[in-house]
């Protein structure tokens, strides 16, 4: 399932009036964004319903197989992957609209039983032995030179997406307990050598990851998510470690990287796929001040009403993604003020029913 997605390059038939934004790659004036049920192995009706100029990301394939272990998700390492994903990124470019992949490699939250069933040899690892709560395996802590073979994992998944799939960027997931924020966080990581401890050393993995990410695809087809506040997977630092880690990564990000396609963050009012309610003190506005003027996606919690009055005083863009998946014209019923369809949890995963979304082609 897509997770995200953004306008971008929006038709001016449907972006009068909306703020003024832009990016390195793409200049548009934009609404929100938006998601998909875009997956390889499918025809993708829905975006043939897409609004021109939309701007998607899609889900998470796993950069190699060994940095997967959860069933029924896609990758970009081999050339039938690629050839199944440019299907995809044509369909999208035929509609006049972009899109980016969102690069994943899980860590400890692989399912031991999955990764073993797909290769015996793929070890179970993470940045640290940490367990994640209510499970029996302890993950084996990656070794310095492993390190180094995933950021090249991550510049070659990078490659593969832009150079030979079509894809017009990449989004480097670094969220919700995953491989690259658990390096981050001091919940997960307890190394102590040169990625793990300090401020400096836990962001290490991803910044390297970021470099050759950029040096392989360009830093404007480079862009990362982030989860500052999340408690998903046995995450969330105190506060004030959130605020002194993640204001370092976004300094160096703005100094090494100043023209990344954009910084994407979740609020605190999202958690995972569902919502929680935000702690007092709990806000990215820190990282909006360090990033700002350049290109941000705040995903989360968003009415048509909340999203349209951040967006008008800030000119960042605005995530929908449940909203999307039954709502494929969805910039379009933001924009005239339509009903939108509700959402079904019973047919977010393999797209169930697509083809009986609505439509609003006909207005």
């Amino acid at each position: 399932m897509t997770r995200v997605a953004c306008t971008g390059g929006m038709n001016p038939a449907y972006s009068d009036s909306f703020p003024s934004y832009s990016t390195p790659y793409v200049s548009a004036k934009s609404l929100s964004a938006i998601a998909s049920c875009l997956h390889p192995s499918r025809d993708n009706a829905q975006i043939q319903r897409t609004v021109p100029g939309s701007l998607l990301i899609s889900e998470g394939p796993f950069i190699a197989a060994q940095a997967g272990g959860m069933p029924h998700v896609p990758g970009i390492w081999n050339d039938e992957q690629v050839a199944a994903w440019r299907r995809v990124t044509d369909a999208v470019h035929a509609k006049g609209s972009f899109i980016f992949m969102q690069l994943w490699a899980v860590g400890r939250a692989a399912t031991v039983s999955q990764l073993k069933k797909e290769d015996p040899n793929f070890p179970y690892v993470g940045p640290s032995d940490i367990k994640l709560s209510g499970r029996s395996e302890t993950p084996r802590p990656l070794t310095v030179t492993e390190i180094k073979e995933y950021v090249q994992l991550y510049a070659t998944a990078a490659s593969n997406a832009v150079h030979r799939a079509g894809f017009d960027g990449v989004e480097f997931h670094g969220a919700n307990g995953y491989l690259v924020d658990q390096f981050l966080q001091d919940v997960s990581n307890n190394r102590t050598d040169e990625y793990g401890g300090s401020v400096e050393n836990r962001c290490r993995f991803a910044l390297e990851a970021l470099e050759a990410i950029s040096k392989a695809v360009g830093q404007s087809r480079t862009a990362v998510r982030l989860s500052p506040w999340g408690e998903f997977q046995d995450m969330r630092m105190a506060d004030a470690t959130i605020f002194s880690t993640y204001t370092h990564f976004i300094t160096r990000l703005s100094e090494l990287y100043p023209n990344l396609a954009y910084v994407h963050v979740i609020e605190p009012d999202a958690q995972g796929s569902a919502g929680r309610s935000p702690r007092k003190g709990e806000s990215n506005e820190f990282i909006r001040k360090i990033w700002a003027p350049r290109p941000i996606i705040s995903a989360g919690g968003y009415s048509r009403e909340s999203a349209l009055k951040v967006a008008e005083e800030t000119g960042q863009l605005i995530a929908f993604g449940r909203a999307y998946i039954p709502n494929p014209d969805l910039p379009l019923r933001l924009r005239k003020n339509l009903p939108l369809t509700a959402t079904d949890r019973s047919v977010f995963y393999g797209c169930k029913g697509v083809m009986n979304r609505g439509d609003l082609e006909r207005i």
